[in-house]
């Protein structure tokens, strides 16, 4: 297999964290979240470099205060979702790398990804063509039927986490295949793979690997910053 490549998405405007920057560009304790995000993936020894969606806006300013600058291989242009983030993203890979390297897609939001995490997925693909780190559920899961609540068995249910990893030539194909009608509708980046037929593995995922999506989730992330030497 090539090298490994992350494709860190960081397009998303963060409307429900509010505020008018972006979460992924918020500063705590003097440096952005997307900052720590890159040290923490630069820390897997699998991974060759990342790919960022990002908004031309905001390029020089994650030049101009990366500490690990020497790992961005380049930047593609936000989609109007997720899905077409991702596709813009891969696409601008597929130009200079195999179809076999393994891609990672994770949320620069998810800035405490250990390298542990990063290289199991990376590992995965031995024997799958995708990994997503999972975690189990806590509470009893139900489903709303129409004729009122129905029981599902919650050991064969989870909560799926990014990163996750791809081979990029399968999982440019899935995304190709759907159009962009239908990617308008996707949610989740291992939802193409699936619908293409992929055979996805899983692993334990990491409860510290949150992302920030609220105040709160900001408020959890600003005190393990204040308390830790990251």
């Amino acid at each position: 297999m090539a090298d490994a490549i992350v494709l860190l998405l960081a397009g998303g405007s963060g409307v429900r964290l509010g505020g008018d920057i972006p979460k992924q560009y918020i500063e705590i304790e003097g440096r952005m979240i997307i900052d720590r995000c890159i040290e923490s993936i630069s820390k897997c020894e699998l991974i060759s470099g990342i790919q960022i969606v990002a908004d031309s806006t905001w390029r020089e300013h994650i030049l101009d205060t990366c500490l690990n600058k020497e790992f961005i291989l380049g930047f593609s242009d936000p989609g109007e979702n997720r899905a077409l983030s991702i596709l813009n993203g891969l696409n601008d890979l597929a130009n200079d790398h195999p179809e076999d390297t393994a891609v990672i897609i994770h949320d620069a939001a998810r800035p405490l990804v250990s390298d542990k995490l990063l290289c199991e997925c990376i590992e995965g693909l031995v024997q799958y063509d995708g990994i997503m780190p999972v975690l189990p559920m806590k509470d009893t899961v139900y489903y709303k039927g129409d004729n009122g609540l129905e029981l599902l068995e919650r050991d064969r249910v989870c909560a799926g986490q990014a990163p996750e990893a791809f081979r990029l030539g399968v999982y440019l194909k899935a995304y190709q295949s759907l159009g962009k009608e239908k990617l308008l509708n996707i949610k989740g980046s291992t939802e193409p793979a699936l619908l293409a037929g992929l055979r996805i593995g899983t692993i334990e995922g990491d409860e510290s690997n949150f992302k920030i999506t609220t105040k709160e989730d900001l408020e959890r992330y600003r005190i393990i910053i204040e308390h830790s030497n990251f």
